[in-house]
C-alpha cells in the first residue's frame, strides 16, 4: 500500500484537529479555536492552484482573525501555492515553528499493559493532559473546547509508572488514517519506553477500527521524538511551517 499524498494527510488532520469556528474561502480554510494551538487558529490552502489574489485574501484573513482577537497565522504545506508564498514574502511574514509530517503503513499490534484508554473528554484524561502539558486554566479550557468538536473516532491515552500518570497522548482515526497528537511525557519518567507504549496502544486501537496508515506531526528541532518515531517505522513525508507578520 502506497502512502497517501499531502492532501489526504491534511484532510485527515483537519478532521482530527478541527477548529471551533471554520470558514472556507475557495480552497483556503480559516480556523479559530480561541487561540489554542496554531493549527486550529490559522488559515491554510488545500489546493496549490488556488493562489490568485493572494494579498487581498491574506488581508481578509488578517481582518477575520482580528475580529476574533486572534493573531494572523498561515499554515504552510506543500499545498500552498507559489503566489501565496510570494505574497507572504512581499508582506514580510516570517517563518516560525518548522515541523515535519511523519507517516507509516500500519500493521496489527498489541496494546501495552501500562497504558489505559479513555474517552476523549474523560475528566481524568483531561486532568493528566493539563498537568503534563503544564497548561494554564485557559489553555486547558481551550483544549477541552476543541476536543468537544472532534467528530471522528478518538481516544485519550495515559501511561502509568506504577500508579503515577507519567505520559499521555490522544489518537484519532480520520479517513482511515490514525493521527496521534499531544504526546507528552513527565520529564521524571522519560527514557522508560512510555511514549512508545502510548503509541503502540493507540495504534492497536486504530488498527482495530480499520486504519492502515498512521501519521503525526513533530517539530523539526525535536530530535528525540523523531528518533522514537523512526524506530517505530514512521518516515518523514513532507515539511510544514507557519508564517506570521514580521512585526508580530
Amino acid at each position: 500500500m502506497d502512502l497517501p499524498d499531502a492532501l489526504a494527510f491534511e484532510r485527515a488532520g483537519l478532521k482530527a484537529w478541527p477548529g471551533i469556528e471554520v470558514d472556507w474561502d475557495g480552497a483556503w480554510v480559516r480556523r479559530a479555536a480561541g487561540g489554542y494551538t496554531k493549527r486550529s487558529n490559522s488559515v491554510q490552502c488545500f489546493d496549490p492552484a488556488d493562489d490568485g489574489e493572494a494579498e487581498a485574501r491574506l488581508a481578509a484573513a488578517v481582518r477575520w482573525f482580528a475580529a476574533r482577537r486572534l493573531p494572523p497565522v498561515m499554515r504552510i504545506t506543500p499545498l500552498t501555492g507559489k503566489r501565496v508564498i510570494a505574497a507572504l514574502d512581499r508582506m514580510d511574514w516570517r517563518v516560525v515553528d518548522e515541523s515535519h509530517l511523519f507517516a507509516m503503513r500500519l500493521a496489527a499490534s498489541e496494546p501495552d499493559p501500562r497504558v489505559r484508554r479513555f474517552d476523549l473528554l474523560d475528566p481524568h484524561f483531561l486532568a493528566v493532559q493539563r498537568h503534563l502539558q503544564n497548561y494554564s486554566e485557559r489553555s486547558a479550557a481551550g483544549m477541552r473546547a476543541l476536543l468537544e468538536r472532534v467528530e471522528v473516532p478518538a481516544i485519550g491515552l495515559v501511561a502509568y509508572a506504577g500508579d503515577n500518570p507519567a505520559a499521555s497522548a490522544l489518537m484519532d482515526v480520520a479517513d482511515g488514517i490514525a493521527v496521534a497528537g499531544n504526546v507528552v511525557t513527565d520529564p521524571a519518567w522519560r527514557r522508560q519506553g512510555l511514549a512508545a507504549a502510548l503509541m503502540r496502544t493507540g495504534l492497536a486501537w486504530a488498527h482495530g477500527l480499520g486504519a492502515r496508515i498512521a501519521a503525526l506531526n513533530v517539530a523539526r528541532d525535536n530530535q528525540g521524538a523523531q528518533a522514537l518515531y523512526r524506530n517505530m517505522g514512521y518516515e518523514r513525508q513532507y515539511d510544514y511551517s507557519y508564517r506570521i507578520p514580521g512585526d508580530a
